[in-house]
C-alpha cells in the first residue's frame, strides 16, 4: 500500500512504501509526483486512477481497478430469464 502523510505547513509529503522513506514536494497547484521506483513497483501509468483516503492523519492512495466489462452487465435479464430462450425469441424460433 502506498501511504503519504502530509504536513499542515510547508507542503511536504513523506511518501512510505515497504519501509523505505522517500520525500515529494507539493507544487502550487496541489500536485506531487509519485518517484519513479514506486511507479514501476505499483504498475501506476498514465491514466491510472488512484483514490485517496485520510487514516490518522495519512493521506493514504489506493490504485483504482478497472470494472470488468462482464461484471456490469451480469445478471442483466432478471432472474428467470433463460439465454437460450431468449435468442430463440430474437431468432423468431418461438
Amino acid at each position: 500500500m502506498l501511504s503519504v502523510l502530509a504536513y499542515k505547513y510547508g507542503f511536504i509529503l513523506y511518501i512510505a512504501y515497504l519501509g523505505a522513506a522517500m520525500r515529494a514536494t507539493v507544487a502550487e497547484r496541489g500536485q506531487i509526483t509519485i518517484p519513479k521506483v514506486l511507479r514501476e513497483q505499483l504498475g501506476i501509468r498514465p491514466g491510472t486512477i488512484l483514490e485517496f483516503t485520510e487514516e490518522n492523519g495519512r493521506l493514504v492512495a489506493v490504485k483504482v481497478m478497472p470494472e470488468d466489462p462482464v461484471d456490469r452487465v451480469y445478471g442483466c435479464l432478471g432472474p428467470g430469464i433463460q439465454t437460450d430462450s431468449l435468442i430463440a425469441e430474437l431468432r423468431g424460433d418461438v
